[in-house]
């Protein structure tokens, strides 16, 4: 390690280090240096940290931080590296503030004027775009969709005409739900890949036209366990070619008497037409349509 990277550092210092998200050996030499040598790890569990420390042989103290008391807890720790202490924040796996705690901490550092290093890392949901096989070039990644059924599909309506690949995570007593869910709002073409357990022994990557991969899942057990990332194909604009002319007229014609969403739904179904890729079509072409 470098002078300006080392934590052997004079100023207090926060450290933003990822964990591995399953295989050991992913783990970074720096980020076994940085938790040996830090004062204090603030760790989402400290007995989940606890087993990772002691199997690299680091005995530094861990301080439980996670979304139940960040809040209160970050003041504390930037006391602590205020007084000169330095401080590694982990999760329970892979890279901390990605759908993890540390926001609040790393804010009231930033506000206190102590210096924040981030390691680069294990990640999730990069480790799953890389591999996916879907475009790389523009992403969305969403967290974790809503638990309750009406949220879930109104999220999936909001990235239906994303045209950039969108990202998930997903538990796995949720998996089938969801699954439904996106079949509902995007139909059985648009392809998902289900990444699960990566980097791990049972390690699937799966990419199929939705209403495949619902099938696939439904009819192995083994594909509702573990850690599960979602990644949805983003939306492909249709050319006006794609239209019939008649049911461009048709749309235009119901849009003086009903709101462009419910007349693109009526013409998609007249038409064995998608109903969201009607409806984009009609906010692009239909300037004066009330939408």
């Amino acid at each position: 390690m470098t002078d300006n990277q080392s934590f052997q550092t004079k100023s207090p210092t926060l450290y933003i280090v990822p964990t591995p998200i399953g295989n050991l050996d992913d783990i970074t030499q720096r980020a076994i240096q940085v938790l040996a040598g830090v004062d204090l790890i603030a760790a989402e569990d400290t007995r989940h940290t606890g087993k990772l420390l002691s199997h690299f042989q680091i005995q530094t103290k861990t301080f439980a931080l996670h979304d139940h008391n960040e809040q209160d807890k970050a003041s504390f720790l930037v006391e602590k590296l205020l007084s000169g202490l330095s401080v590694a924040l982990v999760s329970d796996a892979g890279t901390p503030l990605i759908s993890d705690p540390g926001y609040h901490l790393v804010h009231q550092c930033r506000q206190a004027g102590v210096k924040v290093v981030p390691l680069p890392g294990a990640c999730a949901v990069t480790t799953a775009l890389c591999a996916s096989g879907l475009p790389s070039d523009r992403f969305s990644f969403e967290g974790f969709l809503p638990a309750k059924t009406k949220a879930r599909k109104d999220k999936l309506s909001d990235i239906a005409t994303d045209e950039r690949t969108c990202i998930f995570y997903e538990s796995p007593h949720r998996i089938l739900d969801t699954l439904d869910d996106m079949l509902v709002v995007l139909g059985p073409d648009r392809q998902v890949v289900l990444a699960r357990e990566l980097t791990k022994t049972f390690e699937t990557i799966q990419s199929l036209p939705l209403g495949e991969l619902v099938a696939w899942v439904k009819d192995d057990e083994n594909q509702r366990k573990g850690e599960i990332v979602l990644l949805i194909h983003g939306f492909r604009r249709p050319k006006e070619a794609d239209f019939p002319d008649d049911a461009k007229r048709m749309l235009t014609i119901l849009v003086s008497e009903l709101p462009l969403k419910r007349a693109a739904g009526v013409v998609a179904e007249m038409y064995a037409l998608k109903k969201n890729a009607l409806y984009k079509w009609g906010l692009e072409h239909l300037k004066s349509a009330d939408h």
